[in-house]
């Protein structure tokens, strides 16, 4: 933070951060509870996935209800990068301990995370931050970001290597170009054309998948399964997206087709949370 907006800067009240907390668990639930979504876990079913369901992402969503707090006060504090890498270890310790090993938020502890201290911080100089001012805060700690160790046997951090694009804390430094420039925009324009809430996040959802060289994609089927993956949601894009009024019809029909595949789009999935709490902490 530059020396003219720490002389401007306040103390975030307390209040504000526990709403901070609370709101991005609320994301991490309206993220859950969205169906139809290709490949993910729906209150409904579990997608393609065999080891975890609905039941197992509320266990680890109870396990999480006070990091967000805590990554909120440290933004609040205009704490060292270090303090929130500390919260996020131990985030990603109890959720192990919750699931039983099983990563359900890992992506969402990192992402979501790093954006609820920026929503935090921001609030020391704007009682009212847009979401592309918060995303764009975040590359305050890109240097830190650069510099933190990365375990190279997660499959995303190998998935990574083997295709040469971009991971999560490359995402993290440039400020989340993704959702500055795609998914807040559209789930914007959805919410003020009148689509429901759940519509309107399923259509930000697959403008996510279209546009994201997700890693969860690459890693499950390859360079392969995240063409074909993005090429579908671009095309129920194309058709009108959740503005068709066949859209659910048709989500439904590309989510059996990604579970016929074993793919499922969490790097999208975590940063459709991401952009609800981005859009819901600017009425805050």
């Amino acid at each position: 933070m530059s020396a003219v907006l720490q002389a401007k800067a306040v103390p975030v009240p307390r209040a504000v951060v526990a709403r901070l907390g609370r709101l991005a668990i609320a994301s991490l639930h309206a993220e859950l509870a969205l169906a139809p979504k290709p490949g993910l876990v729906t209150p409904f079913d579990a997608g393609s996935h065999a080891d975890m369901d609905a039941a197992t992402f509320l266990r680890s969503l109870f396990a999480l209800r006070h990091y967000y707090r805590d990554i909120a006060q440290a933004g609040a504090d205009a704490a060292p990068f270090a303090r929130l890498r500390a919260h996020g270890m131990d985030a990603e310790a109890a959720m192990l301990r919750a699931t039983g090993g099983i990563n359900t938020h890992r992506g969402a502890i990192f992402n979501l995370g790093l954006l609820v201290a920026a929503a935090a911080a921001c609030r020391r100089v704007d009682a009212a931050p847009r979401g592309e001012q918060v995303c764009l805060a975040v590359q305050g700690w890109a240097d830190a970001l650069q510099a933190a160790p990365l375990d190279p046997d997660s499959p995303g951090q190998r998935a990574r290597a083997r295709h040469g694009v971009a991971g999560v804390r490359e995402l993290a430094a440039a400020g989340y170009p993704v959702l500055r420039t795609h998914a807040l925009p559209a789930l914007r324009d959805a919410l003020a054309a009148g689509l429901p809430r759940e519509a309107a996040l399923c259509h930000t959802l697959m403008t996510l998948v279209a546009e994201l060289e997700d890693v969860n994609l690459l890693h499950r089927g390859g360079a392969d399964g995240l063409r074909w993956a993005r090429a579908q949601a671009a095309a129920f894009l194309a058709h009108g997206g959740a503005f068709a009024p066949d859209w659910r019809v048709h989500l439904q029909r590309l989510s059996a087709a990604f579970v016929a595949r074993r793919l499922s789009p969490g790097g999208s999935a975590d940063l459709l949370a991401c952009s609800w709490f981005l859009l819901r902490q600017e009425a805050m």
